[in-house]
């Protein structure tokens, strides 16, 4: 549902933790606006935390976002987003390999993973825990020969603790919009706005 001219365009996927601090979401959502307002569509799942924030981020911007989602296209999960999903579906573009109403059984969720990595040319990791399907979808995409990256955080938070292992496996590590850019350098030039050049290099606080 929506504007399938999206998937023809440059794209980044923005996962992480359902469980997200205020910090990550504020990141997420940050790092997603910037890079649409480049003309990157932003690629997510629609879970809570992470993913719901990278969404609203990129609608800010004229990349966009492309929502994939585990159950059918005309089922609104998690309720809470049924707003942000209908805008979404006119802003931006859902999409579901699965037959319209069917609901969002857990095992439709790791498989739904393979098609975001799919669709992009790298990967931001923004808080996940030692086993999540945010480490999934990283992994699926090297595998694919997509960009890996990672936003490094605490070790005493068990929420970075997937973050710091993607990026001790050689996850290229992002402190700022430029590191993204720098990790995609096929369209890093033909994205960036005219201003990015002359204005100091953004960085995540």
């Amino acid at each position: 549902l929506g504007r399938p001219e999206l998937l023809h365009r440059p794209a980044v996927a923005i996962v992480g933790a359902r469980n997200a601090s205020g910090h990550g979401r504020y990141l997420a959502s940050m790092v997603a606006r910037e890079l649409s307002e480049r003309g990157v569509t932003i690629v997510s799942g629609l879970a809570r935390g992470i993913d719901t924030a990278a969404h609203q981020g990129g609608l800010e911007g004229k990349g966009s976002t492309i929502a994939v989602l585990g159950s059918g296209i005309d089922v609104f999960y998690p309720p809470e987003n049924a707003t942000l999903q209908a805008r979404i579906a006119g802003d931006g573009l859902v999409l579901s390999e699965r037959p319209p109403g069917t609901p969002p059984l857990a095992r439709h969720f790791p498989r739904r993973n393979r098609i975001i990595a799919s669709l992009v040319s790298g990967v931001v990791v923004i808080e996940a825990a030692a086993r999540s399907g945010s480490l999934m979808t990283a992994r699926l995409a090297g595998a694919e020969g997509r960009e890996v990256m990672a936003v490094p955080g605490s070790p005493l938070d068990p929420r970075h603790a997937g973050t710091n292992q993607l990026l001790r496996e050689g996850a290229a590590l992002v402190t700022g919009i430029d590191d993204i850019l720098a990790a995609l350098p096929d369209w890093s030039r033909r994205t960036a706005a005219p201003e990015a050049a002359a204005r100091p290099a953004d960085r995540l606080p």
